[in-house]
Formats: C-alpha cells, structure tokens, sequence
C-alpha cells in the first residue's frame, strides 16, 4: 500500500481524513461488551441491545491506497489516492518519498510505502471523500501544523501510527525549513 503525509502551504496545516474502520468498532463493541463475544455458538451472531454509535469506529489517517493496478507505479497510485480521498491534483514529481515499512504485522504483514506532498488551495480540483462505489465514505480533515503535535498525543482522537509518525518525521525535516512569521 501507499500512504501520503499531505501538507497544504496555502493554510499550513496536514490534510488528512476521517473514515469509519469497521475493525476498529468491533474492537470498541469488544472492549465496551466484553459479554457479547464470550459463549457464543458457531450458528448465531451476537447482537447488541444498545449498540455503540458509528462513530467508535472512525478513525483518522493519513491518505492512503492499496497497490492494486497493475502497471501504475506507487507514485502514480499515490497521486490517484490524494486525488480520490482528498481532492487535490498532484504528479509524481509533487512527491516525496519518505520511508517504506511494514504495516498489519498482526494480520498481513504487508508493505507501506510513505509519501510527503506539498499542494496549495489552487491544486484542489475536488472535495475528495474517495470512492463511494467502493465503499468508500471518507471526511477531508485540516489540521493546523501549530497544532499537528498536540493532535499527534492527543488519545481522545483515534488516529493510525502513520499519522503520529509523519507529523513527527515533517516536524524534524520540514518545519525547521519553513519562513518563519
């Protein structure tokens, strides 16, 4: 997969987005009904009385796709995925490419190869919000760089490592570069 630390020059702050994760909801029906799960036959699924509202399950991360056209580079993915998720034009010479690392070590194990990419206000063609018939229902999300490390800590935002990571890794590379008001 790819993902994207996405900053945007014109407001300074990351673009990143929300989106509900049904694992993570599973988890937080788990944590909140620990009853539900346990003595549970094989032939009947477990049903809650009051369930927990959608919002348990969302999450926020950072741009991001799987690797699944064939031919297309993980940069030209990664240019489709922040214009689906996030609305933004960019090239494959917009990004940069920060690190790979394996992500899902517990279930897949698979690869993530981590971009960084510049745009401003004028290379927003879109409103984003991915790909509906895909199941896809994705909400756009600024948050400003003086309060990216704040968010970064925060626990009451769920957010993915990838998240707390490259706000770590732009506040270490970019921002000392960055004109100073």
């Amino acid at each position: 997969s790819v993902s994207i630390l996405i900053f945007n020059t014109s407001r300074q702050c990351f673009v990143v987005v929300k989106q509900f994760r049904p694992a993570v909801y599973m988890c937080e029906v788990e944590r909140h009904h620990p009853q539900i799960f346990q003595n549970q036959d094989k032939e009947s699924s477990p049903s809650l009385e009051n369930p927990l509202p959608a919002a348990v399950g969302v999450t926020y991360e950072l741009c991001a796709g799987i690797v699944d056209k064939p031919g297309l580079s993980l940069e030209e993915i990664a240019c489709e995925e922040v214009l689906e998720e996030c609305g933004y034009r960019v090239s494959s010479a917009d990004l940069r490419r920060i690190t790979s690392y394996r992500s899902g070590v517990g279930v897949t194990g698979s690869r993530q190869t981590l971009f960084y990419a510049e745009v401003n206000d004028q290379m927003r063609t879109t409103g984003g919000g991915g790909q509906p018939a895909e199941g896809e229902l994705i909400e756009v999300v600024e948050i400003p760089l003086g309060e990216s490390m704040k968010f970064a800590y925060d626990e009451t935002f769920p957010k993915t490592m990838g998240v707390i990571f490259s706000f770590m890794w732009f506040h270490n590379n970019i921002a000392p570069k960055l004109p100073k008001k």
